[in-house]
């Protein structure tokens, strides 16, 4: 009876000890493992290849207007329709000062004027010059006939008079001779100062000419019905600019030279929408695929839209950008449906429902790591992570479907070979081999 009374309590002391060590065992090889890595386990089941894009709204058609090729000179701007602005074909958008050009086209005029005026001078000059060689010439005629006449009298006077009316008969001769080819000659030189004088009042012709359709030109009208975008001033900074520098916008009494874009009118009937993804869910797209798009300046709206293009190339990221970001495609939008809310340069976010991959092996994408141009991930082997290579069949936005690997394995979210440990030594990483037990 004393024995069965010792017994119980000491049995429940067995108990109550075994029960702790229990407990710490289980505590100390929890501890062990909770090295800090955040870990999943490989799931089955369908993945959707819907892709998520922002894009920006851009209009259709564009047309820009460039200042005038004038010569020798600047452009201010005296007239301009801000950005934002709605325009009809034919309505004016720039308008630049015409005084230069109105002086150059009052001093063309002028010397236009002049120029006639030279030729109605030269002319008349002309006319009277060739009336008193007429006169000239008619006298000389009668002089060399009266000569003649007076030498066939030549039998009547003595030999000397006859000598010396043969003489006059020559001189005369020489002198009508002589007032033809100079009649030629003037003719000609007439005819030459004419020909300069004319070609000075073509050249003056031709530059009031031109005045006048660069003073046309001062007023640049739209070719459509359209909204106007101003362009920045890329002289508003004195000729130097960083990167993320702000530009102003052109404005009234800006000074500018020739051929610069000032501003665009954009068609905003019909608008299209550039995005740009990564190379990963490129694959996933196709021409003609519809998108769900929802535009920032309509909210609570949805639109449909298309592909309509897509790019071939793909662009690296630029010096400013971060290197994970990787290549990128462009892609193009057009939205069906029209909303007078829609204007260039908005925001949107897209959505393509792409094809869902049935009873598919998958990961989410941060499980998967790039190890010497290969995909692997690390699955847990006891208290370490070994990698495994795997290999990529599809992607979304945010899962992997993944071959090479069984269900319900664990895997490291983190590359635990770079993850520091919160407590006691780093993790090693271990000879891929096959799968241990895993919690």
């Amino acid at each position: 009876m004393k024995l069965r009374r010792l017994f119980w309590p000491a049995l429940a002391a067995l108990v109550v000890l075994g029960g702790a060590g229990i407990v710490y065992a289980v505590q100390n090889w929890e501890a062990e493992r909770d090295d800090g890595v955040p870990t999943t386990r490989v799931t089955r089941g369908d993945l959707k290849l819907d892709v998520y894009a922002t894009g920006e709204l851009r209009a259709g058609r564009a047309v820009s207007l460039v200042a005038p090729p004038i010569t020798g000179g600047s452009l201010r701007i005296v007239q301009l329709a801000p950005t934002g602005t709605t325009v009809k074909k034919g309505d004016v958008v720039i308008e630049f000062d015409p005084a230069e050009q109105q002086h150059t086209l009052e001093q063309s005029r002028s010397e236009l004027d002049e120029a006639e005026q030279e030729i109605v001078k030269m002319k008349a000059d002309a006319e009277v010059q060739a009336a008193a060689e007429k006169v000239a010439l008619l006298t000389a005629r009668f002089d060399v006939r009266r000569a003649e006449l007076d030498v066939l009298a030549g039998e009547l006077i003595s030999a000397v008079e006859a000598k010396k009316r043969a003489l006059n008969l020559e001189e005369a001769k020489r002198r009508l001779a002589q007032l033809e080819e100079d009649a030629k000659s003037r003719t000609v030189t007439s005819a030459a100062g004419l020909a300069a004088l004319q070609e000075k009042r073509n050249k003056a012709q031709i530059a009031m000419d031109r005045a006048t359709a660069t003073i046309d030109t001062l007023v640049m009208r739209s070719t459509m019905d359209g909204l106007v975008a101003l362009r920045t001033n890329p002289d508003a900074g004195g000729g130097f600019g960083f990167p993320g520098m702000v530009l102003p916008e052109y404005r009234v009494g800006d000074t500018i030279g020739p051929g610069r874009v000032l501003a665009d009118v954009l068609e905003v009937g019909e608008m299209e929408i550039r995005a740009r993804i990564n190379e990963t869910d490129r694959a996933n797209l196709a021409v003609g695929q519809s998108a769900a798009i929802r535009v920032e300046a309509a909210p609570g709206r949805q639109f449909e839209g298309r592909i309509v293009s897509l790019g071939a190339l793909a662009s690296r990221v630029n010096f400013w950008e971060s290197s994970q970001a990787g290549r990128q495609f462009d892609v193009f939008f057009r939205i069906d449906d029209r909303d007078a809310r829609l204007r260039p340069g908005g925001s949107v976010r897209i959505i393509v429902a792409g094809r869902a991959v049935e009873n598919a092996l998958q990961v989410p994408r941060q499980a998967v790591f790039a190890k010497e141009g290969k995909a692997v991930v690390y699955v847990r082997d006891r208290d370490r992570f070994a990698p495994r290579e795997v290999k990529v069949s599809h992607r979304s936005e945010n899962r992997v479907a993944v071959e090479g690997i069984d269900e319900g394995v664990e895997v490291a979210l983190v590359d635990p070979e770079a993850a520091p440990a919160t407590g006691g030594a780093a993790p090693r990483p271990a000879p891929a081999g096959p799968t241990g037990a895993s919690r």
